[in-house]
């Protein structure tokens, strides 16, 4: 929500239109990212007439302040919400930066990619706002992601595997 999306639209903007279409998943909760993708994507039809783009929504899988215990939960039931999404679009490319939504996400495209069904490219860009530690998804996919990149250089000491580039965003 808000910053996120926010972030995410200013690393979309420096692709090429050969980035198409591009598939948006957001939280259902999330009421801010639609119209904000939707003014986004108006803007780069200018440039590029063929951009074409999807909205999906999926449950969020942990809300601000919920308890441990319950966000394993919700996650597993927005994981099992994910997998048929994610089957259906069978991304080549998974861009994510960060809100709780991209987990269950990257956890369904590597499901795919476990039973030879489609491999995806996953590309963790953790938020510019983390400076000194990871949030909860970065935590998680640093693991997971193809490519995990940070936006500080105390970030890249502390976690090896991480891609430093300067403050992309």
């Amino acid at each position: 929500t808000g910053g996120h999306t926010t972030e995410i639209l200013r690393l979309l903007s420096c692709l090429s239109e050969s980035y198409s279409p591009i598939h948006y998943i957001f939280a259902d909760s999330d009421k801010m990212s639609e119209a904000k993708i939707r003014s986004f994507e108006q803007k780069r039809a200018e440039t590029f007439s063929n951009s074409k783009f999807t909205l999906d929504r999926i449950p969020r899988s942990r809300e601000v302040r919920q308890s441990w215990t319950s966000s394993v939960v919700t996650t597993l039931y927005s994981i099992l919400y994910s997998l048929p999404l994610t089957y259906k679009l069978k991304p080549d490319l998974i861009l994510c930066n960060g809100p709780g939504t991209c987990v269950p996400v990257c956890i369904s495209a590597l499901l795919l990619g476990l039973l030879g069904i489609k491999r995806a490219i996953i590309v963790y860009v953790e938020s510019i706002c983390r400076v000194e530690t990871l949030s909860l998804s970065g935590k998680i996919l640093y693991y997971f992601s193809d490519y995990f990149i940070v936006q500080w250089p105390d970030l890249k000491e502390k976690y090896p595997k991480s891609v430093y580039l300067g403050r992309i965003v």
